[in-house]
């Protein structure tokens, strides 16, 4: 029972275990196991390669399994058992580390990939990476915001994915592709919808989520907390880069496809477009409209769902930080779309 582990978990705070001979602390064996679970359910660095390997599945499925429920397991697993590792901050400090570098390594590894799906797929996993080291530095609340808006754009981008990819007669090289803003206007749109809101650009969903979360980490004012910032803050930019070379690639660059892919190249029927209009709309709107309460100052969402300790309360902090340390996100995720237009022209 959750309720009875988790009010006995104080009383083992400084309880240790004898292995190999040395006194290893119990809450952090119990939490580094459990974040072991977590790294291979969410597609942490060294146990991610399952992740982009999955993407031979249907469109669909990638979209609901790979953008809003099985990959978050792991994260929610975290959070759920925040009174736990509260008590351990040694596993949190290593899954701040372990996040940190997930999300730097999956968004470097999106850059360069050519299939379009593998493109969504490590940016699920540099999303995850957000997720994690929010986790690992007390900001549960802030990881749950971000599992929640990424589930709208992600799926979206998926679903546009796969709207190309049917229209394009099962093609996926992004290399095979360009000029289909001419033929598939409504899929262009979603897709580039799907695209800022994962770059964080300015008032879409993921704005709202990713930036808190660097702000939070700047505000922890740890060597971890710093290493986290400024590492996720890079990983925008890489972020902003692979999803705008995939807008360019597959939308506005010459057609570089074979003539018979696009004979046939029409845009999706309205069922399933009905979906991916919704998605849009979700994208757009959904960060803004929850924010305050989820996440804002004093709200009673979670209530006592999460817990965090006194020691790691750094809420208010964030409020308090340099509005150019605020910027920094924002301008590096423009300087990648820039760039990624500027070398693929």
């Amino acid at each position: 029972d959750f309720t009875t582990v988790f009010t006995l978990t104080p009383f083992f705070a400084k309880k240790t275990i004898l292995f190999v001979n040395t006194e290893v602390h119990l809450l952090t064996t119990i939490c580094l196991l459990l974040f072991v679970g977590a790294i291979g359910k969410s597609a942490q660095i060294g146990l991610h390669t399952w992740l982009p390997d999955a993407m031979e599945g249907p469109t669909p499925v990638s979209a609901l399994i790979h953008a809003a429920t099985m990959v978050t397991a792991g994260v929610f697993l975290i959070i759920r058992c925040s009174p736990i590792f509260e008590y351990a901050p040694t596993a949190l400090l290593i899954i701040t580390f372990m996040g940190a570098l997930t999300a730097f390594f999956a968004a470097t590894t999106g850059m360069l990939q050519n299939d379009l799906k593998k493109v969504i797929a490590y940016s699920t996993c540099s999303q995850l990476g957000y997720m994690v080291f929010a986790c690992g530095l007390s900001n549960y609340h802030v990881s749950l915001f971000h599992l929640a808006n990424h589930a709208f754009f992600k799926a979206l981008l998926f679903l546009g994915a796969g709207s190309v990819i049917h229209a394009m007669s099962d093609e996926q090289d992004m290399r095979k592709m360009g000029g289909l803003i001419k033929l598939l206007p409504f899929t262009y749109s979603i897709m580039l919808i799907g695209s800022l809101a994962l770059m964080g650009f300015p008032f879409l969903t993921g704005f709202y989520s990713k930036d808190v979360i660097l702000e939070l980490a700047y505000s922890k004012y740890t060597f971890a907390g710093n290493f986290a910032h400024w590492l996720g803050t890079i990983s925008a930019f890489f972020t902003a880069f692979y999803s705008f070379r995939l807008v360019y690639l597959t939308f506005l660059s010459t057609p570089n496809g074979y003539k018979n892919s696009y004979e046939h190249v029409h845009e999706a029927p309205i069922s399933m477009k009905i979906p991916l209009i919704i998605l849009s709309f979700g994208s757009i709107f959904i960060g803004y409209l929850t924010r305050d309460f989820m996440i804002g100052l004093g709200s009673q969402f979670f209530l006592n769902a999460i817990f965090i300790h006194p020691v790691n309360l750094i809420s208010i902090d964030s409020e308090f930080i340099p509005y150019y340390i605020k910027l920094v996100p924002t301008i590096f995720s423009l300087f990648g779309a820039f760039l990624a237009l500027l070398l693929n022209i």
